[in-house]
């Protein structure tokens, strides 16, 4: 396999991205005068979801972090109550991906924590955590939440261990992780999940990047690429790929794209600058767009990545002259799409002590919802619960439609699909009473079974979960309660499989179009000759 080089002569691509433009929040819809921390650590030191801010901030005797609402823009009151509940600084912070009042944060005294913060915002200082996690042995430097499984995090420190932990455990303090991986042989700089979980890639400061099986901790694939030296490593979502980025010998700041089943060579190895800030890579699987911001730069890098050589395309940079510390990111779900907005980042702006709203939009004349732009995207819902993951089981993420007015999923759709607040991801008691993986209980299906008989058909213009609308509810007749078992598990396997049929087809689709804007590119560099 050969190392491909990017080009930077002009490429004659089709795309609707080409002309992406970043705007910055104006500075009454900034947050200003925030103590943002001054620690050298290379995180994002920023949180955000659709309701709240999180920023890790400078304080006096142990850690702390401010947590706002996203509204609240503007001055930030200097006595602003913190969640500072660390006994050293607070090294990273991230929200639930399923719970929008759940953050968890890793700190200097060796801890995790976990703090549920109140529908209101924090109105006095938080110092009393839902859960506390100890098993790190030396300071926790980074955190990640599981994909699509409810309430699994991921921890590691400066003793080189990985973490797994499942805080549906019933203790407060919870001592010892459900898995500790030791692959690895100094300190791990960055985590990323593939789309379903089923992957776990880290990068290294002993130069390597790992691919592993996170719940038993095999390691699958190990780079040791001696012209780059990885400190970040990202999924690019379903592509099967993974970029790093990095530096190289000479110490220039650098990009790699690998082969996620190949780690030997990769494909493509692209010097950037000569700056000497991380580079902090972001991808957005619903545009196929990869964003680069280095910590002390004011620009940001953008591009758009297919599956076919080159693999990259370079759009544009966001310029600007203030420089971000960290970068806080906003989930799909919280994006205006009414102005066609494709993602929004929150630089740290330690200079002026402020958080700085900046938007990438997609310029539309049509002020209409935009669904070429916005397709099925990660809900606020969890696929399935840390028991069946666990357990085996492997679940993309549950998907929804941005369209103003769309129903937002529920968890484990599945099993709960319009059970309401009895459907089994808000049921403890019947979570516990899968005895295997995949099985559903028939008690808990004759529960069910009890509710509205002949539930009609989703109209066609409803759009939930990312399947089809005109899909009807499981047949609920007399014969499945006695044999209810195999008729409800069959349904679902047919709806499984319905669903991945839809998915080829997209992908499918997909690729026509990249063949068709090859076919056009070829025929006009050769009408430019």
């Amino acid at each position: 396999m050969t190392v491909s080089k990017m080009t930077w002569r002009p490429q004659y691509r089709s795309s609707k991205f080409r002309h992406v433009f970043g705007k910055a929040a104006t500075k009454e819809n900034c947050y200003d005068g925030v103590p943002i921390t001054r620690s050298v650590h290379d995180n994002h030191f920023c949180a955000v979801n659709p309701r709240f801010i999180a920023v890790i901030t400078e304080c006096a005797g142990g850690g702390a972090f401010l947590v706002l609402s996203v509204h609240h823009t503007g001055k930030v009151d200097p006595l602003h109550p913190k969640v500072s509940g660390h006994r050293g600084n607070v090294l990273d912070i991230k929200w639930n991906p399923f719970n929008d009042f759940c953050i968890a944060s890793c700190s200097e005294d060796s801890t995790v924590k976990v703090w549920d913060i109140p529908p209101h915002g924090v109105l006095k200082n938080l110092t009393v955590p839902w859960k506390e996690l100890q098993g790190h042995s030396r300071r926790v430097g980074l955190i990640e939440w599981h994909p699509t499984a409810n309430n699994v995090l991921f921890s590691t420190g400066y003793d080189y261990q990985v973490m797994i932990w499942n805080l549906d455990s019933p203790e407060a303090v919870i001592k010892n992780p459900v898995r500790t991986i030791s692959h690895h042989t100094d300190v791990v700089l960055s985590m990323s999940f593939n789309t379903d979980g089923s992957r776990l890639a880290t990068s290294c400061k002993d130069k390597k990047i790992r691919v592993l099986e996170p719940r038993t901790g095999n390691l699958l694939q190990e780079a040791n690429c001696k012209n780059h030296k990885a400190s970040k490593v990202l999924f690019l979502g379903n592509l099967k790929m993974l970029l790093s980025t990095g530096s190289s010998r000479w110490n220039h700041r650098q990009m790699a794209l690998w082969d996620q089943e190949d780690l030997d060579v990769p494909l493509l190895l692209e010097d950037l600058d000569g700056s000497s800030g991380v580079l902090f890579p972001f991808y957005d699987p619903d545009t196929h767009m990869l964003y680069i911001a280095g910590k002390g730069d004011g620009n940001i890098r953008y591009y758009e990545i297919s599956s076919e050589k080159p693999y990259m395309h370079f759009l544009t940079e966001y310029r600007s002259h203030t420089p971000q510390k960290g970068m806080g990111i906003m989930p799909k779900r919280g994006l205006d799409v009414s102005s066609c907005e494709v993602f929004r980042f929150y630089k740290l702006v330690t200079i002026k002590a402020l958080i700085e709203p900046l938007s990438m939009i997609v310029p539309r004349r049509s002020e209409s919802y935009q669904d070429d732009i916005y397709p099925m995207t990660a809900a606020s819902a969890a696929a399935m619960s840390a028991e069946e993951w666990l357990s085996g089981i492997d679940k993309g993420p549950v998907l929804q439609s941005l369209k103003p007015g769309s129903r937002v999923p529920d968890s484990y759709p599945e099993l709960s699909s319009g059970l309401g607040s009895k459907g089994l991801g808000n049921s403890l008691g019947t979570r516990r009473s899968q005895s295997r993986p995949g099985q559903l209980q028939l008690a808990y299906i004759q529960d069910q079974l009890g509710n509205k008989e002949g539930k009609e058909c989703r109209s066609k213009t409803s759009v939930s979960n990312g399947q089809d609308p005109t899909l009807c509810s499981p047949p609920k007749t007399e014969n499945e309660v006695w044999g209810g078992f195999d008729l409800r598990l069959k349904f679902h396997k047919q709806q499984e499989e319905i669903r991945r049929l839809r998915e080829m087809l997209n992908q499918r689709d997909v690729r026509i179009k990249q063949l068709e804007l090859e076919i056009n590119n070829v025929r006009n560099s050769q009408g430019s000759h």
